[in-house]
């Protein structure tokens, strides 16, 4: 998947997003919410000292900033290591702008570590 390949939000869509963000962010909404609206994405979670972990995440599509958002995230196409986390809307697409960010150096698509660390439900959130 490529940037290119993510249809923008239109400027109403991502206004409605805006109170949320500031600086940067706020170039990158509108992929993010293109990337939102598709309801998933492939990409690969790097791991230092070996081969990176394909995953396939899936979510359920709510435009409201405040509704709740539930991922699914399948690495390496094993049931067993299948991983859910919900979350306000406006939260997860600020993940998806990391991941937007992420692909527009021209990187396999991945989330950051601190998505990584709460769907693991490691550290003091989650």
């Amino acid at each position: 998947m490529s940037l290119q390949s993510i249809k923008p939000a239109t400027k109403p869509e991502a206004s409605v997003y805006l109170p949320y963000y500031q600086g940067k962010k706020r170039n990158a909404l509108p992929y993010a919410i293109g990337l939102y609206k598709q309801g998933n994405i492939e990409g690969e979670r790097a791991i230092e000292g070996t081969d990176s972990i394909p995953f396939l995440a899936t979510w359920n599509v709510s435009m409201l900033p405040a509704d709740l958002t539930r991922c699914r995230m399948q690495f390496d196409g094993d049931s067993e290591l299948t991983y859910e986390i919900t979350m306000a809307t406006f939260e997860f697409v600020d993940f998806l702008i990391a991941v937007v960010v992420t692909m527009n150096q021209n990187k396999t698509p991945d989330f950051d570590q601190s998505f990584y660390r709460r769907l693991l439900r490691m550290g003091d959130s989650g």
